[in-house]
């Protein structure tokens, strides 16, 4: 009767070692999970950054003069005036409902 009391101890034992196998395992899971998540966070960060620096150099090679950070905020509301005057800069860019706009 001994032997099969052992028996079911070891094979106790046995689980729990499985058990706490499986949960490391799963916590390797999740933190590479959390790594490629950082990762690909980075690499849309560097995309945008590089797309408004390339937007902001476009804006300075037309002006001819490096845009200063006071520049900014009068860039913004030419920009929103040129929308709210007839979405000319949606227009422009291909973006927005221009289809609608020119069938007025």
């Amino acid at each position: 009767m001994a032997k099969s009391t052992k028996s079911f101890e070891e094979r106790m034992l046995e689980m729990e070692k499985r058990e706490q196998e499986s949960l490391a395992k799963a916590r390797r899971y999740a933190a590479q999970k959390r790594e490629l998540k950082k990762r690909q966070k980075e690499v849309e960060n560097r995309k945008r950054t590089h797309r408004l620096c390339q937007i902001g150099g476009a804006v300075e090679s037309v002006l001819g003069v490096p845009i200063e950070e006071e520049d900014i905020p009068k860039l913004i509301g030419f920009l929103k005036k040129q929308e709210a005057s007839g979405n000319y800069f949606s227009r422009a860019m291909g973006k927005g409902s221009a289809s609608a706009s020119d069938s007025v």
